[in-house]
């Protein structure tokens, strides 16, 4: 455990010594990969699909803000939708504008969240995203969660009936609309999945703020929990086809990705927990203090040690 807390301060030096390059190259990762994802998905516009255009914009995104990320993915996503139908990228212009509306409202700093939570449903992890939401959240992410799997399933949703889409008739667009619509609307997969992250994260946020030992674990473990169990039962009700061992596989790897974080962000030594309690004129405080686990890193020595010089031979003393 030593060894790791060691590491833990390494990381942490590491990262404030050079942070002025890593967030432009975290930005830059992170912008490729979206617009990578959103290519391979629905790459329907031909000249967006090239990687030299990909890394052009990617560098471009590298210095300027998160939420300039999103943009650029959601105007790579309309124009991907519009190379395949008029009607797909008005539909996805649409709600883009609805979610920015409420992502910039109620949550304007979860910026990374939009953009992993696809990603991690590419990943077949995308629990990790409520659970660690939970934990480092508040209750406002469930906006940017929800978002980010709006998101997911609207993409998945236009690959799969890409040919269905370009089959009808290009003069009929009612009938367009009502199936991209109906489509999304009448999803009970996305819906539950919805309902269920952001049931997760609540109960995560919740338990996490106890005074009980542990409560960060006890959190993990219970969101998980919650987790599966809607999606299982909602599969019961609703007959959404879901793999219950991709949930299940996918549930203990969040449950890791979570400890990760807690490691990072909470570690504490629950073995010498002090409770206190002391008075003013007004009130009685009771308080529960628990220490931090801190290790300084160690540092190193070098010892010089200066060698004799020799004496020129001449220079020694006649008697």
């Amino acid at each position: 455990m030593t060894t790791l807390l060691v590491a833990k301060q390494y990381i942490r030096s590491f990262i404030n010594k050079y942070e002025v390059y890593l967030k432009p190259l975290m930005k830059l990762i992170l912008a490729i990969t979206s617009l990578m994802m959103i290519n391979g998905k629905i790459g329907y516009m031909h000249r967006l699909d090239d990687i030299s255009i990909v890394l052009i914009v990617a560098l471009m995104c590298s210095f300027m803000p998160m939420n300039f990320i999103i943009f650029i993915a959601a105007v790579f996503t309309v124009l991907h939708m519009y190379a395949l139908s008029l009607e797909c990228a008005a539909v996805a212009l649409v709600l883009f504008l609805v979610m920015f509306l409420l992502y910039f409202r109620f949550s304007p700093k979860d910026t990374l969240v939009v953009l992993l939570t696809p990603i991690c449903f590419v990943l077949k992890i995308p629990y990790a995203i409520p659970l660690t939401m939970g934990l480092i959240g508040t209750p406002a992410s469930v906006i940017s969660v929800g978002c980010g799997v709006v998101v997911s399933y609207l993409i998945s949703y236009i690959a799969d009936s890409a040919t269905a889409l370009s089959g009808m008739d290009t003069e009929d667009v009612a009938t367009k609309f009502r199936f991209i619509v109906d489509g999304l609307l009448d999803n009970k997969e996305m819906l539950l999945t919805i309902f269920a992250f952001a049931l997760t994260i609540v109960i995560v946020y919740l338990i996490k703020r106890m005074s009980v030992n542990y409560s960060w674990t006890i959190a993990m473990i219970a969101g998980a929990i919650a987790d599966v169990m809607i999606l299982l039962i909602g599969d019961l009700i609703f007959d959404t086809n879901v793999s219950i061992v991709g949930i299940i596989i996918g549930t203990v790897f969040s449950i890791l990705i979570a400890k990760i974080v807690e490691f990072f962000a909470f570690h504490v030594d629950y073995s010498r927990v002090e409770k206190v309690q002391f008075e003013d004129d007004e009130y009685y405080y009771y308080v529960k203090a628990v220490p931090k686990i801190t290790v300084a890193t160690p540092s190193k020595t070098v010892k010089r040690i200066n060698t004799p010089k020799r004496r020129p031979s001449g220079s020694q003393s006649r008697r």
